[in-house]
């Protein structure tokens, strides 16, 4: 086990993945659930108030009588998809944890929502013109590496029908955090695992490539496992010029994802882009 403990020890590669699932872990899963459902903290998911405000702006953005068909990607549990099928649209939801899906499709039978929902990577949808609004919200774009970007804006502008809209959020250099390392012991089951463990917790920047990485090395009796939660950060043209050349026609940039003005002093970038 020690062997396994010192690979992980030294700066990663730029986008160098987890030692093993994180999204769609039993354990890891369950707090996520948790945590996007609970209004303690904006941690998976913001808070109730934004969420509503958020898809209030979004219908007056492209109204469902004229913007019908919406895809949300990274939908969780349907937060943001019961709130859009409640203003009109016909709505999809993607997500790679089978615990949220499911959540999600019982809260849709419960309240008699025809949403679709798919247990899935998005990055491996093929839709052609079915959709007149994709969302992707809470920064999970730059989440990705820059090949799986450059993958998904090709999927979704293949999925959007012309004049279709792509309405995603991004933080700015702002929210860079400082390199570190620290740690913690768990005596009982924590975010990371059911068993005790040891955390050992790193911020590692790659300013090069405005990427940061969160590394959590959670060490059990039996186990050692490495989970790298990537960031990217942007400011308005490093944004655009990043995105435009997948084929979209124009971009509007706002401060938030509820429609707030865009300021280049901001926390978030939110880009609608059209096709």
């Amino acid at each position: 086990m020690l062997n396994k403990l010192t690979k992980f020890l030294i700066k990663p590669e730029l986008y160098a993945p987890s030692s093993s699932a994180f999204w769609d872990d039993p354990h890891i899963s369950d707090f996520m659930l948790r945590s996007h459902l609970e209004q303690e903290n904006d941690a998976s998911s913001r808070k109730h108030d934004f969420i509503d405000k958020s898809v209030e702006w979004m219908v007056k953005l492209a109204p469902p009588a004229r913007y019908k068909n919406l895809l949300d990607l990274g939908c969780g549990p349907g937060l943001y998809t019961m709130r859009f099928n409640n203003a009109g649209y016909a709505v999809e939801g993607i997500d790679f944890s089978r615990r949220s899906i499911k959540y999600a499709e019982v809260e849709s039978t419960l309240n008699k929502a025809e949403i679709k929902y798919h247990y899935k990577n998005y990055l491996t949808m093929e839709y052609d013109r079915q959709f007149d609004i994709i969302t992707l919200i809470y920064c999970d774009y730059a989440a990705l590496s820059a090949v799986d970007k450059d993958l998904l804006l090709s999927k979704v502008y293949q999925a959007l029908k012309p004049g279709g809209k792509f309405i995603f959020d991004v933080f700015t250099h702002k929210m860079r955090l400082a390199e570190s390392r620290s740690w913690y012991y768990s005596e009982s089951d924590g975010f990371f695992s059911d068993k005790p463990h040891l955390c050992l917790n790193s911020v590692y920047q790659y300013i090069k490539d405005r990427a940061e990485l969160r590394q959590n090395i959670v060490i059990t009796d039996d186990d050692v496992q490495c989970y790298n939660v990537w960031d990217c950060f942007y400011n308005k043209d490093e944004l655009v010029n990043e995105v435009m050349p997948a084929g979209f026609v124009s971009y509007e940039l706002y401060g938030d994802i509820a429609g707030k003005k865009y300021l280049d002093t901001g926390e978030t970038i939110c880009a609608v882009l059209t096709k």
